[in-house]
């Protein structure tokens, strides 16, 4: 059905796509609020192949994953992009839970609303994540064969995060730590009725000042974009989101990283478990944020190459 169209878009629509405002429901039976962006000189009497787009990991489609959807429409896909489950104008409860399962599952929910609009040839759809959505695209795409192809920008893998920490800096004892604080605030959070919010990063850190220079400025700001509950975290430990990345074979997978990024490391070692076909494509002088909305920088040539080949 369609929806009122939201405000607070990072980028202006170009004038040679449309935007239209769709909802359907996943698996959990949340209702997932999604835009869908087309070509101008689309041809509703044909089947077309099309991409979803994945937001990072406490974004929403308002901001980068938008400016992926549309510039790949002017290329001819069929382009989705959706707020994940509990956030943005998603349903769901309690708000900004995050969930390794379910935002996974939002995937494979975004290609059930695909593969049945009557201008989708549903063998020829594939996904883009970016971010921390790059893990739960990977993860969704190693149990769901539908998505024929799949590429990851300046990837999280988000279960190794929690459990390890970035740079995988976080000790056996430091995590035993952080565990007994969660257990401790989940006796809050009970009473209260209110998941405490991660705190914000620090400051004096480079990539919490990264991501401040995207999230916290005209940029990249938009108010529905918003920290997840402290207590999310340990559900990511249980669930190690690339168990089974060889298993996508032999659909074939990109990875995309910024020279620079400091996340670069997950899609190397991502790419090193995966089976062929697979690529890995490094954009000169980029870090992790610049591929969210810099479209001098954004590989669109390589993406449009890669998926019409792939999704031929």
């Amino acid at each position: 059905m369609e929806m009122p169209q939201p405000d607070g878009y990072i980028f202006d629509l170009d004038e040679n796509v449309t935007r239209t405002s769709v909802s359907y429901k996943n698996r959990f039976g949340i209702t997932i609020a999604a835009d869908l962006y087309l070509s101008k000189e689309f041809d509703a009497s044909q089947e077309h192949p099309a991409i979803v787009i994945g937001a990072p990991y406490g974004s929403v489609k308002e901001q980068g994953p938008g400016v992926y959807a549309q510039n790949l429409a002017k290329r001819g896909f069929v382009s989705l992009t959706f707020d994940p489950s509990f956030t943005g104008e998603s349903g769901g409860e309690a708000r900004n839970i995050s969930s390794p399962e379910v935002f996974t599952e939002d995937f494979s929910a975004a290609v059930d609303y695909l593969g049945t609009r009557p201008f989708v040839d549903r063998a020829r759809i594939g996904g883009i994540g970016m971010c921390g959505s790059g893990g739960f695209l990977l993860s969704a795409a190693q149990v769901d064969p539908r998505i024929k192809a799949v590429a990851t920008v300046v990837m999280y893998d988000i279960s190794r995060i929690a459990r390890y920490g970035l740079g995988d800096s976080v000790t056996d004892e430091a995590r035993g730590g952080m565990l007994a604080g969660i257990a401790e605030q989940r006796y809050a959070d009970f009473e209260s009725g209110e998941p405490v919010a991660m705190p914000a990063g620090d400051g004096d850190n480079p990539v919490a000042r990264e991501f401040a220079e995207f999230y916290a400025t005209p940029r990249g700001f938009h108010p529905n974009s918003k920290p997840f509950t402290l207590s999310s975290g340990p559900s990511f430990m249980n669930f190690p989101l690339l168990s089974y990345i060889d298993a996508i074979s032999p659909r074939p997978v990109l990875f995309v990283v910024g020279e620079t990024a400091h996340s670069r490391y997950f899609s190397e070692a991502a790419y090193e478990r995966a089976a062929e076909p697979k690529e890995f494509h490094v954009v000169p002088g980029a870090g992790h944020v610049d591929l969210y909305d810099k479209t001098d920088l954004i590989p669109f040539d390589k993406l449009d190459e890669f998926f019409h080949k792939n999704l031929a």
